[in-house]
């Protein structure tokens, strides 16, 4: 088989490799696309808290066929920038047809994780108002969907035309560039304060965006694609009774497999149902997968990217 190869770290090199044997409990998928993440490219840089030994293959999130020809989509941890990979049973998961293999393929982690923070750690209601912030990323636009499907509504904040063009069309009510005053675009266009923060990307824009909140509003940390961890001041959280809430869903999903499994199925009912409509990602050949993780790390993709080998 082919691989996507990470010999040293910060570099990636496609090569001929033998095809895994899938152990007790494990099924071969045929790869025919991979989605490429965020934590993907921090793999690769030696920057994730779990460093694997070298040489590995990254890659956590796949869309092929069993050898039945079944359409699965599956998370496999490592492995998955290859034309085959092999993964435990449990965790291959039919594919509605309302999804083509890329879309699948980018599917797993955003959605969960937007559904997760959103609902079940932010307890967003019907009608409140949500700030997304890197809303052009595939994190946010996925946080723009489930938000818009939880009956909210979204100002989303990205750093260029093309992403906010992408927001809006993911269903963000409007926009506003990262770039500008968004503490007071925030309290403007939600009338006093919005009632959600989700933020994916950390950095300069996390205390503005704090003061944004409205009185019991919810800041939500999903993650640091900026590179930098914010200092948040916590008189901002006392002052209207606000609230900080973190989100692993990487970690609650490992430990909690059975509640997982009923979060992906009512997000695939979702996409069945038409109330979410994942937009399709760019695509590139295995070959090019280092650029992709280059152009991932330096906040160049709009959208996601799925690698088909």
């Amino acid at each position: 088989m082919r691989a996507a190869i990470c010999e040293e770290l910060g570099s990636i090199a496609v090569r001929e490799t033998e095809p895994p044997v899938p152990g007790p409990g494990q099924v071969l998928v045929t790869v025919e696309a991979a989605g490429v993440n965020y934590v993907d490219a921090l793999f690769v840089q030696g920057r994730y808290q779990i460093k694997p030994p070298l040489p590995f293959v990254p890659g956590s999130e796949v869309a092929g066929t069993l050898p039945s020809g079944e359409r699965v989509l599956a998370m496999c941890g490592l492995g998955g920038f290859a034309t085959h990979v092999a993964v435990p049973a449990a965790s291959a998961v039919p594919i509605p047809d309302e999804l083509d293999f890329p879309r699948a393929a980018t599917f797993t982690q955003s959605y969960s994780t937007a559904l997760f923070a959103l609902r079940d750690r932010a307890a967003l209601q019907p009608g409140e108002t949500v700030l997304v912030l890197g809303a052009g990323g595939g994190v946010g636009l996925a946080a723009i969907q489930v938000a818009t499907a939880l009956g909210a509504r979204v100002l989303a904040a990205a750093s260029t035309p093309a992403k906010q063009e992408a927001a809006r069309s993911a269903g963000a009510e409007s926009t506003v560039s990262s770039a500008e005053d968004v503490k007071s675009a925030a309290r403007a266009w939600s009338d006093g304060g919005v009632d959600v923060i989700y933020d994916p990307v950390g950095g300069p824009l996390a205390e503005p965006a704090l003061r944004a909140l409205r009185e019991r509003g919810r800041y939500v940390v999903i993650g640091f694609a900026s590179g930098d961890i914010p200092s948040l001041p916590l008189n901002q959280v006392l002052l209207r009774n606000r609230t900080i809430v973190g989100v692993d869903w990487g970690a609650w999903s490992m430990t909690h497999p059975q509640e997982q499994r009923r979060l992906l199925d009512e997000l695939l009912s979702m996409v069945a149902k038409g109330d979410l409509a994942p937009v399709a990602p760019r695509t590139e050949p295995l070959a090019s997968t280092a650029q992709v993780v280059d152009d991932l790390l330096n906040r160049r993709v709009v959208g996601k990217v799925a690698l088909l080998p």
